[in-house]
């Protein structure tokens, strides 16, 4: 087995984001991902206290690979085209990595390293936002965006809807939060 200096923080979060990636958080095992990286198992604990500590640094991992894939969907254009982009990033991420958007629910500690991922995440998500609505309403309309794309993914999760191409209705969804979003804007009214 090696020593814990013969590994670090990174390497045992990849190990980790691979066994969740196949398995699920349910599944991850810190016997396996000692193993994995031919660790004892104490040794982990050099690097995340317990078990929670890994959880919470998996879910601001999960979180920051969202927030690459919406920062990429992100094309020059208008505010819309923006949101419009967010929200497939949002959907293919919880279609590709399933086991990794579950993290993404998980509850957390305001001082942890998710909140803050979380929080930079919320951010991007209400610069383009903002630009539809004004700052008056940006919060309410980031909140209903976010209740709309989750449910989407979980709906699709549950095979709800069948052979039907939820395309069309992802699209009639975004059409109505636009729509309203842009009302709520004060130079618009």
């Amino acid at each position: 087995m090696a020593f814990p200096s013969k590994t670090d923080r990174v390497t045992i979060l990849a190990a980790a984001i691979e066994q969740v990636e196949l398995h699920g958080l349910r599944g991850l095992s810190l016997r396996s991902l000692a193993a994995s990286l031919e660790l004892a198992p104490n040794a982990l604990y050099r690097y995340f206290a317990d078990r929670s500590v890994l959880e919470s640094a998996l879910a601001s991992e999960a979180t920051a690979r969202l927030h690459v894939a919406m920062q990429r969907a992100v094309r020059k254009g208008t505010p819309e085209q923006a949101i419009r982009g967010i929200a497939r990033a949002y959907l293919t991420f919880a279609r590709k990595h399933p086991n990794l958007y579950e993290l993404l629910l998980l509850p957390c500690d305001a001082a942890s390293e998710e909140a803050t991922a979380r929080q930079a995440l919320g951010l991007f998500v209400t610069e383009y936002v903002t630009a539809l609505t004004g700052p008056g309403q940006a919060d309410e309309a980031k909140v209903a965006l976010w209740a709309f794309l989750h449910g989407m993914a979980q709906l699709e999760a549950a095979n709800v809807f069948g052979d039907e191409n939820p395309a069309n209705s992802l699209d009639f969804g975004l059409n109505a939060w636009i729509t309203a979003a842009s009302a709520a804007h004060p130079r618009k009214r």
